[in-house]
């Protein structure tokens, strides 16, 4: 199989004859290329949205941003244009969002959400250093999935670069009070590589963020072994977004009692 080079942009289109709902820019996280979300790609674009997946900015921050801002030039602008990051892509996009308009050119509207995944808290891996974990020990950090370990060891993801620290500028503590966009983060909550707790905290900062946790989710959160429902949750939260702002909800969940029994918890 050719490996795609990690200075490549991928895309998945939308079937056609179908109207097109939005655009999403993936960026990858440490040591990833953009094959590595073929399968998020795939299943995002069958509900009729356009994907790309770009260079991983710890690869190339500058290559990173050049390709996420021609491609927000050239996407549909009557359609919800969304950024969604995984690892050190998560912390980047973020970082994009909260730079002034005249420095990221991302404000008056051209990203309307985030998307962030395994969101790193902290600059600096804690699973680092001179002990980083060997090859089937970081896939399984990574990951629970069969499926997707034998994708990112076929996918030229390089052992190791995802215990190396990243720029403090990217998670500094101001960035979350300055993305005024909606933002769903999903973060696994057995991620031992960005503890979940950590995550928490980063999110409770931002204005109008959603965190969504995945029970015993990993670290590639968008790629584990609950995909699809993580990748369900994503579209819930693109097909808000393209209803406005706002974020109202189109389906809600009702509990409903027994006539005849008292609810769970009750006493009789």
């Amino acid at each position: 199989m050719a490996l795609t080079h990690p200075h490549t942009t991928i895309s998945w289109r939308e079937p056609d004859k179908l109207p097109l709902r939005g655009t999403l820019i993936v960026l990858p996280g440490r040591g990833e290329t953009p094959h590595v979300y073929e399968r998020f790609g795939r299943r995002l674009a069958a509900d009729s949205y356009r994907v790309h997946a770009v260079t991983a900015p710890s690869d190339d921050a500058d290559r990173t941003r050049e390709q996420v801002l021609g491609l927000l030039a050239e996407a549909d602008p009557s359609t919800p244009r969304v950024l969604v990051g995984s690892d050190a892509g998560a912390a980047y996009a973020a970082y994009l969002t909260a730079l002034p308009a005249d420095t990221a050119n991302l404000a008056n509207g051209t990203v309307a959400g985030l998307v962030l995944a395994g969101l790193p808290a902290n600059a600096r891996t804690t699973t680092g250093g001179d002990s980083a974990p060997g090859w089937n020990d970081e896939l399984d950090l990574r990951t629970a999935c069969g499926t997707h370990r034998t994708k990112i060891s076929e996918a030229g993801v390089r052992p190791g670069d995802l215990f190396g620290d990243l720029p403090a500028e990217w998670l500094d503590p101001g960035v979350p009070q300055r993305i005024t966009v909606p933002l769903l983060g999903i973060h696994g909550a057995n991620d031992e590589v960005s503890p979940v707790d950590a995550a928490r905290r980063w999110y409770a900062g931002a204005p109008r963020a959603e965190l969504v946790t995945i029970t015993e989710g990993r670290h590639d959160a968008l790629n584990d072994q609950t995909h699809r429902t993580v990748a369900a949750t994503v579209v819930l939260f693109l097909e808000r977004l393209r209803l406005g702002g706002e974020l109202a909800p189109i389906a809600t969940a009702e509990q409903q009692y027994s006539t005849t029994a008292p609810p769970v918890g009750h006493d009789v």
